[in-house]
Order: C-alpha cells, then sequence, then structure tokens
C-alpha cells in the first residue's frame, strides 16, 4: 500500500498533465471522439490557480469529500476511509458485511456523518458487492470505533448494480432525510421503472424508512429517468441540482423536482418531450464532461468533471459555464466551505494518466 504524504500548505508551481480517457460508460459505448478540448483554454486557466495548495496526496482511488470542523473524511474505493486533522493523516480500515465487488468504478463510494457524529460516531456509507446474481449496491451505517469503521446496520439492499453505472453519491438535505443517486447499472430500461430503485434519486429518513412525504407512497423514488447521477447539492434557497453522466455526450446538469421523470433512456441532453424535463445544462452531443461531485456557492453550481478533467463552473442566473480548474487530470469530488473549494483527482482509477504522488485533495480560495 502507498504511504500517504500530507503536505504543508505551499504555492503549488507545477501543473501535472491532462488525462485523456474514456468517457464514464460502459464497454460498448466508446468516449467522447473530441479530447482535444481538455487542454482548451489550459493558459487561461493556469493563472486562474496560482493560490492552489496541495493538502494531501498519494491517496487511492478517493471517491467522496466529507468535512466536519477541521476533520476531512475522504473514501478511497479500495474499502478506506482517510481521517486528516492538524496535519496528521490516517488511513482507516473499513469493516463491512459484504466483501467490495471488483467491477469497474464500484467499491466504497458515497460517505456522510451523521448531524449528530461527534456524539454518535456515525456515518451513512453506499458501497457495491458481490452477490449470486451479480454486483449490487447498498445503503448502511458506519460506526467509528477504535479507528475502524464498523458496519452497524443495513438501510437499503439490492439496488442494481452491473459492471457499471453504480450512482454512489449520498448526501443529507437541510430537511434531514438522505437522499441517494442511484445508476441505472447499464440497463438503461430500469430508469423509467418506478419498481426499480436503479437510475433514480432516493430519499429516506436516516433509520432507512421511507418518508411520508415523498412523491410516491411506500417508495424511495424522489426522481427518475436518470442515467448515472454521481452528484447532487441544493442552493441557499433550497433547490436540489443534480450532475448526470450522457451516453457518449449529453452530460447533464438538473434541476430537480419531486415526482418528475428526467428522461433517460427516452430523451437526453437538449432533446425534449412532454412530461419529461429536460436539463439546465448539457455539454451537447459533441463534448463530455462526464460529472461527479458537485457543490453550491454564490449563485454557481461547482461540479467536478472527469471525463472534461475539470472543475467547472455554472451561473444559474445567467446561464453561463466556464472551467475554474483545470490541468490536473480527472476531478471526482468538490466541497466548498468558509470561501475555499477542495476538490480530490481521481487520477488513479484506471481511466487516468496517474501524474507523480496522485492522487491528491486541493483548495483554492473560492472567493469573488
Amino acid at each position: 500500500m502507498k504511504k500517504i504524504i500530507v503536505l504543508p500548505i505551499f504555492l503549488l508551481l507545477m501543473i501535472a498533465g491532462c488525462a485523456e480517457n474514456d468517457h464514464q460508460n460502459t464497454g460498448t459505448e466508446p468516449g467522447n471522439a473530441s479530447g482535444e478540448r481538455e487542454n482548451e483554454g489550459q493558459e487561461e486557466q493556469i493563472l486562474l490557480i496560482e493560490n492552489q495548495e496541495v493538502i494531501a496526496e498519494n491517496l487511492e482511488i478517493p471517491w467522496s469529500i466529507e468535512k466536519l470542523e477541521d476533520t476531512f473524511y475522504l473514501t478511497e474505493r479500495p474499502g478506506y476511509i482517510i481521517r486528516m486533522e492538524n496535519g496528521e493523516i490516517e488511513r482507516q480500515d473499513v469493516e463491512l458485511e459484504k466483501e467490495l465487488s471488483s467491477v469497474p468504478e464500484a467499491g466504497l463510494l458515497g460517505f456522510v456523518l451523521d448531524p449528530e457524529f461527534l456524539e454518535s460516531n456515525i456515518a451513512y456509507a453506499y458501497y457495491t458487492y458481490d452477490d449470486s446474481s451479480g454486483p449490487l449496491n447498498r445503503i448502511v451505517t458506519l460506526r467509528l470505533e477504535e479507528n475502524v469503521w464498523r458496519e452497524k446496520s443495513l438501510l437499503l439492499n439490492n439496488i442494481p448494480s452491473g459492471t457499471y453505472h453504480h450512482g454512489g453519491r449520498l448526501k443529507i438535505g437541510s430537511d434531514g432525510k438522505l437522499y441517494v443517486t442511484t445508476g441505472d447499472a447499464s440497463a438503461p430500461d430500469i430508469a423509467q421503472d418506478l419498481d426499480s430503485l436503479g437510475g433514480k434519486i432516493l430519499r429516506m429518513n436516516l433509520d432507512g424508512s421511507i418518508p411520508n412525504d415523498n412523491p410516491y407512497p411506500n417508495s424511495y423514488v424522489y426522481s427518475y429517468g436518470h442515467r448515472n447521477p454521481q452528484g447532487i447539492t441544493w442552493s441557499s434557497d433550497g433547490t436540489l441540482y443534480s450532475s448526470e453522466h450522457g451516453s457518449r455526450a449529453n452530460d447533464e446538469v438538473n434541476l430537480i423536482e419531486a415526482g418528475q421523470n428526467y428522461g433517460w433512456p427516452i430523451i437526453e441532453g437538449n432533446e425534449e418531450q412532454e412530461g419529461m424535463v429536460s436539463p439546465l445544462f448539457t455539454s451537447g452531443d459533441t463534448n463530455t464532461w462526464a460529472p461527479s461531485g458537485m457543490d453550491y456557492y454564490d449563485g454557481k453550481l461547482y461540479v467536478a468533471a472527469l471525463r472534461g478533467s475539470a472543475v467547472l463552473e455554472f451561473d444559474l442566473e445567467t446561464g453561463e459555464q466556464r472551467e475554474v480548474i483545470s490541468g490536473l487530470g480527472r476531478i471526482r469530488d468538490v466541497l466548498i466551505e468558509d470561501n475555499y473549494l477542495y476538490f480530490i483527482s481521481n487520477n488513479t482509477d484506471g481511466r487516468g494518466n496517474p501524474a507523480e504522488n496522485d492522487d491528491k485533495l486541493y483548495r483554492i480560495s473560492i472567493q469573488n
């Protein structure tokens, strides 16, 4: 196992090369051919990241960033949680009831701390495991006990998985409910099936029960018609947004409303159909972002882009979009707190070109 190095905060002088990788899709769906877009505008973006800082490096396929006060928690897909506080870092073991699946994109994915974590030592996690019928996903609680995270309770099981498209993002909303993104498990039709948990955004109480005010009776389904959503966040007025991988291209940023159908696989990108919701932003049919984690700040959405090799900014008022970070390869997750944007690279996931000491946790001031 690689040794983790924690660095003092310093000015980053060298920019790692862009990754040139396939879009996050099935083996039968080639990545978008316009790979030159990954380097487009890179000189301008280097000027924007002069105050960039590396906080930690030599991470192993990190997937999710969580922060409580001055302590970071990062999930790593092979089944570890990185804890970092006051310049000290520890890779903590995670003991699960099921063995992690090794299919592409799978492993220990979403992670969020309980609102009462300082008293309960409880967190929520989403992971992929192998069943006799194939890979599946489940949502569990973990308890931190003597620097080891142990699975304590099962909240939801048998979420469709497959070879690709696991979804996996967890977030707790201001309503105190747990929101979950699930992929279509490379079986597109299940995204339109309200009896399937795949291709959905789910909503549940923190004990795993179904909220009484969900849009469909006795159902976890909050919205449907999603292909592979991997990011969710809320604006300051409580509006929910999600990022979603398209097929070959046509990646999306959507405004999510309860009970709505977001079209996959019937429509995607700029296509429209009655009874289905088209995205606020799309990469179009010639570009690809492969969007993942996202956060909100001052009227803008910030989205990690894997294939796009960038952190993307979407202005909700003007409709404009731009890259605010580039040149570091694949970006998996972002978090904004106290006027700082934190983000993790994901060049060790098998689809990137790792630079020296990848992967890394970065931060940059985001004050206007």
